[in-house]
């Protein structure tokens, strides 16, 4: 293995465009990756920095409206701007690196997000829309982290639970309780040495999130005269956060599932220009205020209220109740959302408290540290800085050495705050501390996090079915030695364990006939894998949808229907058919569900699937990745698997079949030899269409194969200086 760091310096790629960068210290490191990702990923910085200012309408059109004024009331980028203020008081040689970081960006973006050659057109999209790049600040890399990751705890599930109880009783939460459309997981798992050919742990797994093109993992080497790591980076973020080897320790991270944000009813009031807050002790008082201006393409200027209270931003309603962001009208109140008679004149608000707010950090502390790492006692330490999102680690070093522990700040609070929302003028509801991250062990020499109830248990309320998790810890028990270049089957397993509930209600109706009847003994002699070409697949996934659309028509969810009046940011929570699809399960398993008659649900549904023409599962199930501009040019791919398979690229059950959700990327660390370590990512290194290295890897992602990770610097190609 070649890591030797004193040879050129530059940026050097190996065959699939992956940059591999080499300079004399931490700080020009940073610049130098900040330059190299502003010419990769030219528009995909352009499009998160205004993301995470809440400017993005400004050129993306009325659609960007809603996440620009969730970004505005939330206050992202000043609480980016206030962590990046404390991150210069009391940790200034990161602040220092991350300044390296932003002048390497704004030195790449130049040229519009030229290509490395000097003679190339600037990157196309700036030319579509007659843009050039803006000036990155300082804080612009903690604003991207942010506005990645606000979404991250699901908070707008207290929203979905506050209905739900409301109309069906506290028992719907755990009826509903797994991961909803709006979340982000993971698949991951430790295999330690005594487990494994060579003697070295092995370490392996894929993070789920929103596919986007281009993508949010780049594969990346950072080499200097301090430290030599390959890793998945994140696009406009100095370092390696998430998924790193430095070669003698290597981590990864999946989603907790933790809760740690929170959303207080606030009544507010104006007096004259003011507005004022009534809070626990019966005191009113001022409210921060201020007015924004959203730029929209295209259409007038949008005025946005942004207010304050001792909780936190107002990110939903007013002085005048909860206002809606889908039409602009204020003024109207969410069914049940009444003042109280003696608070009569004070509308509710909601009112957003999260961590960075309170806190002014982001856990950047951590970054440098992670890269400087040797043994898994230097992880532990660095994630011991760690703050958003809350995560699960896995870490293992050359020495043997094993981690699996939380990390993040989770507040301690009552547990209504958890659950739903709670109101901002009762005693109670506040902030007393912070809890001790929970650590734990492998069982038999493995470990595995897939967003189920695992360490982090205590601190959340929703988790993933264990399904995922299940299947990999059954595939890893099938064998007692396994090596890096066997990981790739367990990502893409695709076995649907979840299919039992509804299978068990189809075994039971023995009595049907004709086409029904063979659809029934097809599907119980069904292999339960989401095969691509699998009709079966097909035929089950579409009496899944026909059963979830009926159970969202029925009579005892009719309240759920039409969500409140919240902004459109958060309504993909309140949306009932796929709170049903991704429950589907566990409103199948129940002993009772509100008088539905399941089974005759279930048998209407085969009645209606029985009558289609055959399909496989791949024509409908295809890959629908987010961009900020349609590519009329791009042809969906279809794809295998499910949400609740290893290989988790998750439709929506009841609403669509379309996946965008799944690997963001997919990574094998190898503790033995780290030049058997391998990754892939959906798209490729470079964000630019017109390069090879666009989508050079979409065909490795569909068939589940990996790139290898390159280390020797002998067999990269340097890039000439400009």
């Amino acid at each position: 293995m070649t890591t030797e760091t004193d040879g050129p310096e530059g940026v050097f790629r190996d065959a699939w465009g992956i940059p591999h960068l080499r300079a004399g210290s931490a700080r020009e490191l940073a610049r130098l990756q900040g330059r190299v990702t502003a010419r990769d990923r030219a528009w995909q910085l352009e499009v998160e920095r205004h993301r995470a200012r809440g400017a993005s309408a400004s050129f993306l059109g009325a659609d960007a409206l809603p996440w620009d004024r969730f970004a505005r009331r939330a206050r992202l980028d000043d609480t980016a701007r206030r962590c990046f203020a404390a991150l210069e008081e009391h940790d200034p040689e990161t602040a220092d690196w991350v300044r390296a970081y932003v002048d390497g960006v704004n030195e790449g973006l130049t040229g519009a997000g030229t290509a490395p050659e000097s003679t190339a057109p600037p990157a196309p999209e700036f030319a579509d829309l007659g843009l050039t790049p803006g000036r990155w600040e300082p804080w612009t890399p903690l604003a991207v982290w942010l506005s990645t990751h606000i979404l991250f705890a699901g908070f707008p599930a207290k929203l979905w639970r506050e209905e739900a109880i409301r109309h069906l009783g506290p028992e719907a939460v755990g009826l509903f309780a797994t991961d909803g459309p709006g979340t982000s997981g993971s698949n991951g798992w430790l295999v330690a040495g005594e487990r494994t050919r060579t003697g070295q742990a092995v370490i392996a797994g894929d993070p789920h999130r929103f596919i986007e093109d281009p993508g949010v993992y780049q594969q990346v080497r950072l080499a200097c005269d301090e430290f030599d790591v390959v890793g998945l980076a994140v696009p406009g973020i100095p370092g390696i956060a998430h998924f790193g080897h430095t070669g003698t320790v290597a981590w990864a991270i999946t989603n907790a599932m933790a809760d740690y944000q929170d959303l207080y009813r606030e009544r507010l009031r104006r007096t004259g220009t003011d507005v004022e807050a009534l809070g626990p002790d019966g005191v009113w008082r001022r409210v921060t205020r201020h007015t924004e201006l959203i730029r929209v393409a295209g259409e007038e200027s949008v005025e946005v209220e942004i207010l304050e209270t001792e909780r936190g931003p107002v990110i939903a309603g007013g002085p005048e109740g909860i206002a809606s962001d889908r039409d602009g009208v204020t003024g109207g109140r969410p069914e049940g959302a009444a003042s109280d008679p003696d608070q009569a004149g004070a509308p509710l608000a909601l009112a957003l408290r999260y961590p960075p707010r309170v806190t002014a950090d982001l856990g950047f502390s951590a970054l440098l540290p992670l890269l400087r790492a040797r043994r898994v006692a230097d992880v532990d330490r660095a994630f011991d800085r760690w703050a958003e999102p809350v995560n699960v680690v896995q870490a293992a070093d050359t020495e043997g050495g094993l981690l699996h522990r939380v990390a993040g700040r989770v507040p301690v609070r009552a547990e209504a705050n958890r659950v739903r929302l709670v109101p901002a003028w009762e005693p109670g509801h506040e902030w007393t501390g912070w809890h001790e991250t929970p650590r734990a062990g492998l069982t038999d020499g493995v470990a595995v996090m897939a967003n189920q109830r695992g360490p982090a248990a205590p601190l959340g309320v929703e988790f993933a079915p264990p399904h995922r998790a299940d299947r990999i810890r059954e595939l890893l028990d099938g064998r007692r030695q396994w090596s890096a270049a066997d990981m790739p089957a367990l990502h893409t397993d695709i076995h649907l364990a979840s299919a039992g509930p509804l299978l068990d209600h189809l075994a039971a109706l023995d009595d049907l006939t004709g086409p029904a009847a063979g659809l029934r003994e097809r599907l119980l002699r069904w292999d339960r894998r989401m095969d691509a070409d699998s009709q079966d697949a097909a035929a089950y996934a579409a009496l899944r949808s026909a059963v979830v659309r009926r159970l969202a028509a029925h009579p005892a969810f009719a309240a759920l229907t039409t969500p409140p009046a919240y902004p459109e940011v958060l309504l993909p929570w309140l949306a009932l058919v796929p709170r049903i699809g991704f429950a589907l399960a566990h409103l199948l398993s129940a002993d009772e569900l509100y008088g539905v008659d399941r089974r005759a649900l279930v048998r209407e549904a085969v009645e209606e699937v029985a009558g289609q023409p055959a399909a496989r599962w791949g024509d409908t199930h295809r890959l629908a990745p987010w961009r900020a501009l349609p590519d009329p040019s791009y042809e969906a791919p279809a794809l295998s698997g499910d949400h609740d398979c290893v290989l988790c690229t998750s439709a929506v059950p009841g609403w669509t079949d379309l996946a965008a959700r799944g690997p963001a990327a997919r990574y094998v660390w190898d503790l033995a030899r780290r030049e058997d370590s391998s990754w892939v990512v959906p798209f490729g290194a470079s964000g630019r269409p017109d390069s090879p290295h666009h989508h050079d890897q979409l065909p490795l992602w569909l068939t589940g194969e990996l790139a290898p990770v390159v280390t020797d610097w002998a067999l990269l190609k340097k890039e000439s200086d400009h």
